[in-house]
């Protein structure tokens, strides 16, 4: 049990190592990005930096496998140089039993990546979203989606507009029981417009069948309203842009997931690519052991027998091979072609039994 623990605390003080590591790297790298996205004499550099930070953990997360099998060819290099591979071996240990501990640990890591990181990923990347819609156009529309519907808020040079619809198609052109509330620039609310239908077109919404009633101070609002059959709202919302920001699920938290797909499905909104995300998240610890049993495979050798580089250079390459099989599966159920179970758990559990044949093979075959 000892040598258990001394294991899983070398690949947890070097995971961590990595993960520094890549934190500056890309610290650096998306500073560049920024700086030369944004003008640093406008916006200041602790702006630069905030966003900087802001984009950081997400991408961090992203690279976990990596990180995981770096840590894994790392640690067991490491102990193939100090001989204390060799002496636990000639202890009695076999190969299966000494990769135990780091499997363990690239379990729980997984598990408080996606119980811990992942909703601070998903709140840093809805906070830097924010802020670059903030810096790019002042922060002229939101999105956001409750039990109540759908609620946009969309800002232009003839002031602000508050918008609720009770239910959407699947693609996000047209919605259904309409209600606008435009406010002028000084002087508050302006008028309520109530429509049956609402289509996306270019510049504006095509309203059916609409009431409007005039909000301003002195107008009775329960007066008759005016009716006419239809009317262009302007708008600079875009279907695109709508399904864009309501079909990101890395934007929410694993926790908040659940409802925000029952929300999304009332809303009338396709949510088979969240659902197919959460269950990705569920299956990230599986697919982190099958990265340390890869790893373990072809570096759980003494580096007196040599060819160590291409050792390592054959499990990252198997690595990054079943990371892109993973994306390829998640694609093919976010369209329909396999169903959803089966993209997000049939890659970690294929992953882990090849790791396992080949680490078998390898170590005691």
């Amino acid at each position: 049990m000892t040598v258990h623990y001394y294991f899983a605390r070398k690949f947890v003080w070097i995971f961590l190592g990595i993960c520094t590591v890549f934190f500056v790297l890309t610290v650096l790298v998306d500073m560049m990005e920024q700086l030369r996205r944004y003008d640093v004499e406008e916006i200041g550099f602790d702006r630069i930096l905030g966003l900087t930070l802001l984009r950081t953990p997400e991408s961090i997360y992203q690279l976990m496998p990596l990180i995981v099998i770096l840590a894994t060819i790392a640690l067991f290099i490491n102990l193939s140089r100090s001989s204390e591979l060799v002496v636990v071996r000639a202890a009695g240990r076999s190969g299966i039993v000494s990769v135990l501990s780091p499997t363990v640990a690239s379990l729980l890591i997984g598990l408080l990546s996606i119980s811990m990181l992942n909703p601070i990923v998903a709140a840093t990347s809805v906070q830097y979203e924010t802020q670059s819609d903030l810096l790019r156009s002042g922060g002229g529309s939101a999105l956001s989606l409750s039990d109540e519907g759908i609620w946009l808020r969309q800002g232009g040079d003839a002031g602000q507009a508050v918008i609720h619809a009770g239910s959407t198609n699947s693609d996000a052109s047209v919605f259904l029981d309409i209600t606008i509330i435009t406010y002028s620039p000084e002087n508050g609310p302006k008028k309520r417009i109530e429509a049956d239908s609402a289509q996306l077109v270019d510049g504006g919404w095509k309203l059916k069948n609409v009431r409007t009633w005039p909000l301003n101070v002195g107008i009775n609002e329960g007066g008759e309203p005016s009716r006419e059959e239809t009317v262009t709202f302007p708008s600079s919302l875009t279907a695109d842009r709508i399904r864009e920001r309501f079909g990101n699920p890395s934007s929410i938290s694993v926790w908040k997931l659940p409802t925000f797909i029952a929300e999304l499905t009332d809303a009338g909104f396709s949510a088979r690519r969240h659902q197919v995300w959460l269950q990705m998240e569920l299956a990230q610890p599986l697919f982190l052991m099958a990265m340390v049993l890869v790893a373990s495979a072809f570096t759980m050798r003494h580096t007196r027998f040599g060819n160590t580089g291409i050792a390592v250079l054959i499990s990252v390459l198997i690595g990054f091979s079943l990371h892109f099989i993973r994306n390829f599966a998640q694609i093919l159920g976010e369209n329909g072609q396999i169903p959803v179970m089966l993209a997000a758990w049939a890659p970690p559990f294929a992953s882990i039994l090849l790791a396992l044949g080949l680490l078998l093979h390898m170590e005691d075959g």
